[in-house]
């Protein structure tokens, strides 16, 4: 069946291997309940064509979403293939990193209740856990902006290349990284921490903070872990069982 979905697309291996695998990012989403309707999305280079990527048929619930309901886009904007329609902001987001940081391979947006609740915060994650020990030092805070305008777009990029985990103030949760297992680990421990953070915020007495030292020397450790090819690759191939397991039809 995708076999022959594949070649009525005119498409590569290499396109349609990360048609699957994007697909499968959305079904994975919506496990994790990330998902805001139809309002947050995420993103994927077409591999050999630096200058397109793909992002998901705006009205499609995530459970929907298929290989070849994908929409192929360049950033200009124009539409290339697959779907038909897509979400304005999110082509300001996705174009805008993409554009501004060459080794970014993908990107995921979120709007969860623990990502925003952050977000609001002048003061957002503090050194006060175990998952804030994996993303702090690749955390940066990106100002609100005009949805959908060029001085946004070029705003994000600029946010993008301090760090691939950034707090969009006033709105939720971004992470970029060179493949889809690494983003959605970034992405995953920048939701947790927030989660951690919300929770201690609504306690009777001041967090506990991990001492600046070790807080120095996980920065280093996780500077390192990132840049492996092997970060993320054991939980996204766990999530693809799950995802199967549980019938997710996304290959077509």
């Amino acid at each position: 069946m995708s076999a022959i979905r594949q070649s009525e697309l005119s498409i590569t291996d290499a396109e349609w291997q990360v048609r699957c695998d994007l697909a499968a990012l959305y079904h994975v989403v919506q496990l994790l309940g990330w998902t805001d309707l139809l309002e947050t999305h995420m993103s994927v280079r077409v591999p050999g064509e630096p200058g397109t990527f793909l992002i998901n048929n705006y009205g499609d619930m995530f459970d929907e979403i298929t290989a070849s309901s994908l929409v192929k886009m360049d950033m200009e904007g124009n539409v290339l293939g697959g779907g038909t329609r897509y979400n304005k902001a999110g082509f300001t987001i996705h174009s805008g990193i993409y554009k501004a940081c060459p080794d970014v391979a993908c990107v995921m947006h979120s709007h969860t209740r623990a990502g925003a609740g952050i977000s609001v915060l002048k003061q957002g994650l503090r050194p006060i856990s175990q998952d804030a020990m994996e993303v702090l030092d690749d955390v940066v805070y990106h100002p609100y902006g005009i949805p959908s305008s060029v001085e946004e777009c070029e705003e994000l990029g600029r946010s993008a290349q301090k760090g691939g985990c950034l707090v969009l103030h006033n709105h939720g949760l971004l992470a970029a990284g060179g493949t889809i297992p690494s983003t959605l680990k970034r992405l995953y421990m920048l939701e947790r921490a927030c989660e951690v953070e919300m929770i201690a915020r609504t306690l009777d007495e001041p967090p506990l903070l991990i001492e600046p030292h070790i807080v120095e020397r996980a920065a280093k450790r996780m500077k390192a872990l990132r840049a492996t090819p092997e970060y993320g690759q054991r939980q996204w191939d766990a999530l693809l069982r799950r995802i199967d397991r549980n019938g997710a039809d996304y290959r077509r």
